[in-house]
Order: C-alpha cells, then sequence, then structure tokens
C-alpha cells in the first residue's frame, strides 16, 4: 500500500516550477507544474498495490511509465477490472473520501502523485487548475458510461473488438500495439473467461483482421473490418 511505499528511501520529493508552456492536452502537468504544487514519484513492482478500496483518498496519481489496473473483487470473488491506465493516464479521482476500487501495478511501474488537498487548495484559487480537474473527471466518467455500455449491451466478440480498437488508438506505435495486460486482465475488464477471449482472438487472427508478432504484441491488418465488427 502507499504508506509502505512512502518510507522506501529510493522515494524522490521534489518541487515543481510554474509552467511554461505546457501542452493543452496534459492537463494534470499543468496543474503538477504550479507554485505551491509538489509531485512525488514512487515505484511499484508487478502486481504491488497502489492504494487499496476503501483507503482515504489522499492523493491523483498519474502513470510515468508502466501500467495500472483498477478493480474490484466481487462477493463470490470474482474480479472486475474498471479500467487500464497508461503512461500519462490519471486515476485516483474518486467523488469520495474514500477509494472504491483497488489500483494495482500491472507490471514494473512507475506513478506521479499530488495530495488531493493541495490540489484542492490550488483550485480554489486557479480557474486553469479547477478546469484541468473538472475536464479530467468528466473523461473518468464518460470511460465509466462507455464501459457500463460494453458490459450490458455487446457480445463477446463486439467487446473484444472494442477494447482492441481502444488499445489500439492509445497504445500502438508503429503499427503495431503492445498490451501490457494480460488475457485473464482482459477478460476481467469485458466480463468475459479467459477461454472467450482467446478463443474470439483466434477468430479475428484466422479472419485475417489481427496477426500476433508475440503473445501481448498484435498487429491489426484490417481495421475497419474490426470496426465494423464493434458497430
Amino acid at each position: 500500500m502507499l504508506t509502505q511505499t512512502i518510507t522506501a528511501p529510493a522515494a524522490k520529493v521534489f518541487p515543481v516550477p510554474r509552467a511554461q508552456n505546457v501542452p493543452a492536452a496534459d492537463e494534470f502537468s499543468v496543474i503538477a507544474t504550479c507554485a505551491g504544487v509538489i509531485a512525488s514519484e514512487f515505484s511499484y513492482r508487478k502486481d504491488e498495490e497502489i492504494y487499496g478500496e476503501g483507503e482515504p483518498c489522499e492523493y491523483v496519481y498519474q502513470v510515468v511509465r508502466g501500467a495500472v489496473r483498477t478493480y474490484k473483487l466481487l462477493n463470490d470473488g470474482r474480479r472486475q477490472i474498471g479500467a487500464f491506465h497508461l503512461p500519462g493516464d490519471v486515476f485516483g479521482l474518486d467523488a469520495g473520501s474514500t477509494h472504491r476500487l483497488t489500483a494495482e501495478a500491472i507490471g514494473e511501474t512507475t506513478v506521479r502523485l499530488v495530495k488531493r488537498r493541495s490540489l484542492e487548495a490550488v483550485a480554489g484559487s486557479n480557474v486553469q487548475v479547477a478546469h484541468n480537474l473538472w475536464t479530467m473527471t468528466a473523461r473518468d466518467l464518460r470511460h465509466a458510461e462507455d464501459h457500463m455500455l460494453l458490459l450490458g449491451r455487446k457480445t463477446a466478440m463486439e467487446k473484444v473488438a472494442t477494447f482492441l480498437l481502444e488499445m489500439d488508438r492509445r497504445l500502438a506505435k508503429a503499427g503495431m500495439m503492445a498490451l501490457p495486460m494480460c488475457r485473464r486482465d482482459i477478460g476481467d475488464y469485458l466480463g468475459l473467461t479467459l477461454e472467450t477471449v482467446s478463443r474470439a482472438l483466434s477468430q479475428l487472427s484466422d479472419q485475417g483482421i489481427l496477426v500476433f508478432s508475440s503473445a501481448r504484441q498484435i498487429v491489426l491488418r484490417n481495421r475497419q473490418r474490426l470496426a465494423d465488427l464493434d458497430a
């Protein structure tokens, strides 16, 4: 958990200078470079918990390297992943005072974090910070609404197609996407079994829509056909 990790000697805490020509697309960088805000970086090992469900919301986080999954364990032991957070993504913006989900590092991961209390204080006097916090919160809400639609109204193949198109948009470089998450993670995100995910991926491969360079490296050969499946 975060309390244990903060005491590690490798942790770095540093004040960040006032923003200068920060790209508008990175709202968190605008916030983290405001006077009076201190950003910290922490590294987590594979499957290490960043914060747990029910713990106080003390920080807002941004992925620097690696990837994070946020999830909830259901009463019967099943896991529902709510989101995958990739480099640049912000998470931990819960509406209440405690976290509703657990956050874990998928692999070796570094996150930047800022105290929520300091963000609230700066937002009270800085319109840009207040606007950026609102924008990030609205983006989280939009993703939650899209995910609810995916879970409730789409077939297994449509779910896998939606996931691949999302990851292609967020991850693809030089025509290839390298997935940080395993197929079990994908299944828990889509509400499908591991076997169903593997079968859908195999069918897409057989149809020539995608090819595997390795177990987690995928090249989409026909994005239009994949989009048609998601329609």
